[in-house]
């Protein structure tokens, strides 16, 4: 069976459905006044809705191609541009950056299929998440995938100013499938995506991008 919610945000969803309902209670019960008890109803009922629709998993096809590079996350593309990698590669690459707002959805996806060689956790600040430093200084996690070929795609989930929780599904040696959910950050965030200076990519500054379906890169 296809899940439709992603399986970590179910305490955040339960919370918000709790609360929200206490609260239209509440309102029903001790606020008589029509014209302040319906617009506070109403937004209860809309928290309960949007975040539930906030947490969705989507259904998507990814393209066919063993050299394909997918897209992480939905999102705009704010950085394209050659960078010394610093934490695990250790060499230059091609950043692809993906910064996701409040209403994109926030499931994130395997870029590429094969087995994870580096994967890490770091604590740390909630910058916004489209400022450059974000990359180093927020809370993120690193994961690296070796294509069946030896080439390795790094990439970060990164935190936001909202977001506090990243989840990721990485584990060293465990197969990843290009399409297939990874993680899931919560609210605003960016993803930072490492691809050899040689990738033909596909895409630019300022595009939209949506996970699994948009082609980031080729590889050669």
């Amino acid at each position: 069976m296809r899940q439709l919610l992603d399986k970590d945000s179910y305490g955040t969803i339960a919370f918000v459905w709790i609360v929200s309902i206490i609260v239209i209670v509440l309102v029903a019960i001790f606020i008589k006044n029509r014209w302040v008890s319906i617009p506070i109803c109403a937004f209860g009922v809309f928290m309960m809705a949007f975040i539930t629709y906030f947490f969705r998993v989507p259904v998507r096809t990814a393209p066919e191609g063993d050299n394909l590079v997918g897209s992480v996350a939905d999102g705009k593309i704010v950085i394209v541009e050659k960078v010394f990698e610093k934490e695990y590669l250790q060499k230059e690459c091609i950043q692809v950056s993906i910064f996701m707002n409040f209403f994109d959805v926030h499931c994130n996806f395997w870029p590429v299929s094969g087995s994870v060689s580096y994967y890490k956790y770091h604590p740390g600040r909630y910058l916004m998440a489209f400022l450059p430093k974000s990359s180093e200084l927020n809370e993120h996690s690193s994961t690296a995938v070796r294509t069946p070929d030896g080439t390795e795609i790094f990439f970060k989930q990164i935190a936001g100013t909202f977001a506090r929780r990243i989840v990721c599904y990485a584990e060293n040696e465990k197969s990843a499938k290009r399409g297939v959910q990874c993680g899931v950050i919560k609210f605003g965030s960016r993803i930072d995506i490492f691809l050899p200076l040689d990738a033909d990519i596909k895409v630019k500054v300022g595009d939209k991008v949506r996970a699994v379906e948009s082609v980031i890169a080729t590889l050669r």
